[in-house]
């Protein structure tokens, strides 16, 4: 088995190569061989924390793989990462449990991925002004996903700590982005100035509204993944406007603002305009309504496609042990 830790996959294992695993694995699962069961998710009220257990397989390239990931807010005050996780990777060939990856990056990447596939596809070519909402530890891969798929100008970041944002700024600047980084004091003000936003919360309450939004813009939510939370304004998802989704069964269990607005009779979940599944494997999907929304709750075969990813083009640089 080999063990593939997080310093070696950031500096060898990159988002370009995570949207094409991940492009592979969806053409997989649309020629049906991928299976992937519906993950648990133990709600840790206590911690307002939340631990998954997430498996899959991929019976075209035989490989499966289960994420073990904890996501605790309240873990930066003793000194913790926020999220901790893991990943086996097991060979179907044989049984073999091939691999044990730190799943904490592989799961940022492949979320951003997810994030440059549909801003790709939807927003304007022409987009070069991103606004961050939450740059907490899924908001820099979701800024290099965009920055993947689109040349940046300018960036506005918003935090409800300004320290956070601050440090976050000099992040981005580190990474060599070139753009223009500006700290908002409102989600709104970033908003109002975007093109594509970003925004990756663990709010309850809308942090993404209709009337701070510009005509033509692409959303990408990704933080919210219980029902509870909410951060697009549900008046933001209705018919006229197209919702995209990573996967469809995900989000009707766990999008808080999406389940809001079925229910309130706003939109059905026949209004969904495409899932990524689709746009991956469906070239005639176009954007054709003002306000695009991308929704992404994650899903296992995600995991294994960047998991599959890493040990094919890294198992030779790690170590192996026996158990």
């Amino acid at each position: 088995m080999y063990i593939f830790e997080t310093d070696l996959m950031e500096q060898h294992y990159t988002m370009a190569d995570a949207i094409q695993d991940i492009k592979r694995t969806l053409k997989a699962k649309a020629e049906g061989f991928i299976e992937s069961p519906e993950r648990t998710v133990l709600d840790v009220k206590k911690q307002n924390a939340s631990a998954l257990y997430m498996p899959c397989c991929n019976l075209q390239s035989e490989m499966a793989s289960v994420k073990i990931i904890s996501v605790f807010p309240n873990n930066p005050a003793k000194g913790l990462a926020t999220s901790q996780g893991i990943i086996i990777l097991t060979d179907l060939k044989d049984g073999q449990h091939v691999a044990t990856l730190e799943a904490s990056y592989l799961t940022r990447l492949r979320t951003g991925a997810l994030s440059a596939i549909a801003t790709d596809r939807f927003a304007k070519k022409d987009a070069n002004c991103l606004a961050v909402i939450g740059t907490g530890a899924m908001a820099l891969e979701q800024v290099m996903g965009v920055s993947e798929v689109r040349t940046l100008e300018k960036i506005f970041l918003y935090n409800r700590s300004i320290e956070k944002a601050q440090k976050f700024k000099e992040i981005l600047i580190a990474k060599g982005l070139q753009a223009e980084i500006t700290i908002c004091e409102s989600a709104d003000e970033a908003t109002r100035q975007a093109s594509i936003i970003n925004c990756a919360t663990r709010s309850n309450t809308s942090v993404i509204h209709k009337d701070a939004i510009k005509p033509n813009t692409h959303i990408n939510a990704v933080g919210s993944y219980l029902p509870d939370m909410r951060e697009v304004d549900t008046d933001l998802i209705i018919k006229e406007n197209q919702i995209i989704v990573d996967d469809l069964v995900g989000v009707k269990h766990e999008a808080g603002e999406f389940i809001a607005a079925v229910e309130s009779g706003q939109i059905s979940w026949n209004n969904i305009y495409a899932t990524l599944e689709d746009v991956v494997t469906n070239s005639e999907l176009k954007k054709n309504s003002s306000i695009t929304i991308f929704k992404s709750v994650g899903a296992a075969y995600f995991d294994l496609a960047v998991a599959e990813g890493v040990y094919k083009k890294l198992h030779s640089q790690s170590k192996e042990i026996t158990l």
